[in-house]
């Protein structure tokens, strides 16, 4: 029997709706194969999904699967196919019907089938609501994050065994109602450290003030222990309040980056990014083989701090230049060309 479920992949800072296909044949050995360019993470979602179903109450296939993730020449990886997969051969044994709405699945599974955090749920929502789906299953931990997007219906699965029962109409699970409220003006000061505290140095608040109130660079030049970082530290609390769009924005890279609080759905304060001077390039920048968010783009729509600016390499330095002028940066790998937001203020520091 042949099933199909939609899951979302994550390229860059947006998503690409992914059709895991599972088919479960009685002829050959039995087997359990996933195709479709999965990486190292995917090909080991056959354990979890093994385990996972068992230990919630389900009979695993003793017959040949094939899994396919489509569209095949797109690079798959990451464990957020867990779900979908495990889903989908519920589907295909018929052990649990399909579902009635146009759904959408993301999630990881442990080995007893609790159902856990996933890296970039905001762009794959999101891109799941511009598909025309209006229903999406997450992990419980991230059903705050899904629900910023608007207009889907979110649905929080803390496991496998109670996400059955709910597919089967014997124990229905809730839709999930946020109580956050997307107010970006609730930004909290940068490191508990606020302008207004700082005592002394007028000259240099003052070009602080109108280096904010412009957009503009900023180079400080002063002896140690004068106060140029921890001037830098309060710059983001004289910078105005993120929009409610600068704030998703922020925290779409953020989810992607793997780096957004797990209490925090939505991140109201300006970035501050202050990377040290033995930084790499692909660090700074962004890349790796799938590439990710560089520094300069976790500062977006912040401040990016560069302490001891003459230690830092020159090729770096250089491969800044570009995303200062240009306010966005593309890395580009041989599996394709990547843009990422680097909309930034530039503030650096150095001794005399």
């Amino acid at each position: 029997m042949l099933a199909k479920v939609n899951s979302c992949a994550v390229i860059g800072l947006h998503g690409e709706i992914v059709e895991v296909e599972v088919d479960i044949s009685t002829y050959g050995l039995p087997r359990f194969d996933i195709v479709g360019l999965p990486d190292t993470a995917v090909q080991e979602a056959k354990e979890r999904v093994r385990s996972g179903i068992r230990n919630s109450g389900h009979q695993f296939p003793n017959s040949r699967i094939t899994v396919n993730l489509a569209p095949a020449d797109l690079r798959k990886e990451g464990p957020s196919y867990d779900l979908p997969i495990a889903v989908g051969i519920l589907i295909a044994s018929g052990q649990v019907p399909e579902p009635f709405t146009n759904s959408v699945f993301l999630g990881e599974l442990s080995l007893d089938g609790r159902v856990r955090h996933t890296h970039g749920i905001l762009p794959m929502v999101g891109l799941a609501r511009e598909r025309g789906f209006n229903t999406v299953f997450v992990p419980e931990a991230d059903a705050g994050e899904a629900s910023l997007v608007e207009g889907l219906e979110v649905i929080p699965v803390p496991s496998l065994a109670l996400l059955s029962a709910h597919l089967r109409g014997i124990d229905p699970l809730e839709p999930f109602v946020s109580s956050h409220r997307l107010d970006p003006s609730r930004g909290q000061p940068a490191d508990g450290v606020d302008f207004r505290h700082i005592r002394g140095q007028e000259h240099v608040k003052r070009a602080l003030e109108v280096a904010a109130a412009g957009g503009h660079n900023l180079i400080m030049v002063g002896p140690p222990g004068s106060g140029k970082t921890l001037l830098a530290r309060a710059m983001p609390t004289i910078l105005p309040h993120m929009t409610t769009d600068e704030a998703l924005e922020v925290t779409k890279i953020y989810s992607v980056a793997g780096m957004l609080p797990s209490d925090t759905p939505l991140i109201h304060a300006r970035p501050f990014r202050a990377p040290h001077h033995t930084i790499s390039h692909a660090g700074l920048v962004g890349g790796g083989r799938q590439p990710r968010p560089g520094e300069i783009t976790l500062s977006h729509r912040g401040v990016l701090f560069l302490d001891e600016l003459p230690e830092f390499a020159h090729a770096v330095l250089e491969s800044i230049r570009q995303p200062v002028e240009d306010r966005v940066v593309t890395v580009s790998r041989a599996q394709g060309n990547v843009t990422f937001p680097a909309n930034f203020m530039l503030v650096s520091a150095m001794n005399p």
